[in-house]
């Protein structure tokens, strides 16, 4: 039996680990190729960044306290760059989504999965794959019908889908881009970061026979799994590199009755996909049920040629559990401390007997960006343990669902 200091303890941490509040579905809405904040001299070389843009309206909506749109809002302001490999930046994008898997690079380079572009080790959506908890991957302008070899609007029947190994990109008279409203289509294997693992891309096999296909989803399919709350616990979802802000529509885009073109274009097809996407997520019931969307962007620009000091990448969090109304901190984050999130947010993280995968080990965790009681509840001390005899705290604490604060491995 146990002591009545070892009960008081034990109540101690049960009740704190009640007040931890489960985050349940998990939305990565990845952009390209565009700083957050920069240096002027990138400015000067015509990239513009995302903060105070007047072409990103929208995202800056959600990192001004103040406004209603950024009530669920947290961000980062120091989220730079992963780690160097070789003394140099990790580019192109295709490694920094490999990282944001794995907590590692892989090929240097942008090329498809096969046949030389495989990674090898564990990644996040393997494990969470193996641990039958559910991940799905939205690529926006996969699985449609062709008519004469023309593509169309039209969802392919599930059983037809494939995993989307190879890169395709054109222009339609079918078809008309839901966000965009143009007739092109450019879909990115290099921005779909689950093809390029084994486990999770099935193997060079672009049929239906593929047992990994049903893991893949064209993004236009989202709306009605967010309406039938169907989605998974933790989705990938990568617009066409028209919505990502990674090319301008030819002949530019005209937003909000603003017509703009080369690099200003970019960013307002990706803040206008956005505006539209993010509040359908937002009223789901997936998203209100202590759901989580973070806006994410694959690397910093221009410091390769400039160095690193006052780049910044886009790092945002939209949830009900958030600290809110643009909270900000200037803690370094990186992909890795998003892959450690993940990791504490499903139960698989060393607490729970998994190691963190590859950088994760050293990042620190988003943790700063959500209220307190869904942000981790401690550890138990070693005597905590002691005195409830068999672990019982540990068990109390060791939940899957929240974000966790398990020791590095």
């Amino acid at each position: 039996m146990l002591k009545p200091f070892a009960l008081a303890a034990a109540a101690v941490f049960a009740a704190a680990s009640a007040q931890a509040q489960d985050i349940k579905h998990v939305f990565v809405i990845a952009l390209e190729n565009h700083n957050f904040t920069q240096p002027q001299a990138v400015t000067d070389a015509g990239l513009g960044q995302i903060f105070g843009n007047p072409a990103a309206p929208f995202i800056n909506s959600l990192i001004t306290p103040g406004n209603p749109n950024a009530a669920m809002v947290s961000y980062a302001s120091n989220y730079t760059n992963v780690p160097p490999q070789a003394g140099l930046p990790i580019h192109p994008s295709e490694p920094n989504y490999v990282w944001a898997e794995a907590g590692k690079a892989g090929p240097l380079n942008d090329n498809q999965p096969f046949p030389n572009n495989i990674v090898s080790g564990p990644s996040l959506s393997a494990t969470l794959q193996a641990t039958g908890q559910t991940w799905r991957s939205y690529q926006e302008g996969i699985d449609l019908a062709t008519v004469n070899g023309l593509l169309t609007n039209t969802i392919l029947p599930t059983d037809q889908d494939i995993v989307p190994l190879k890169n395709f990109s054109g222009t339609s008279a079918t078809y008309v881009n839901p966000y965009n409203g143009s007739h092109q289509f450019n879909y990115a294997a290099k921005h779909n970061p689950e093809v390029f693992f084994t486990a999770t891309n099935g193997g060079n096999d672009s049929t239906p026979s593929n047992p990994e296909a049903k893991f893949y989803s064209p993004l236009e399919q989202l709306t009605a799994d967010l309406n039938n709350n169907t989605v998974a616990q933790y989705n990938w979802i990568t617009p066409d590199q028209f919505n990502d802000m990674h090319t301008a529509l030819t002949g530019g885009f005209t937003y909000n009755g603003v017509h703009y073109t080369g690099d200003a274009a970019s960013i307002a097809q990706g803040d206008n996909f956005l505006s539209i996407l993010v509040p359908q997520i937002e009223a789901s019931q997936a998203f209100k049920d202590n759901g989580v969307i973070i806006i994410w962007n694959d690397e910093t620009e221009g410091d390769v040629q400039l160095g690193t000091a006052g780049l910044t990448s886009t790092e945002i969090v939209i949830s009900p559990l958030a600290k809110g109304d643009a909270y900000t901190n200037t803690i370094n984050y990186t992909h890795s401390s998003d892959l450690r999130t993940m990791q504490e947010i499903f139960g698989i993280s060393p607490g729970q007997g998994t190691p963190w995968l590859g950088d994760a080990a050293n990042a620190t965790d988003l943790r700063d960006l959500f209220k307190s009681e869904t942000a981790v509840v401690p550890e138990p001390t070693a005597w905590a343990l002691m005195l409830t005899g068999f672990g019982l705290v540990g068990g109390v604490l060791r939940r899957r669902g929240r974000l966790h604060g398990d020791a590095a491995a």
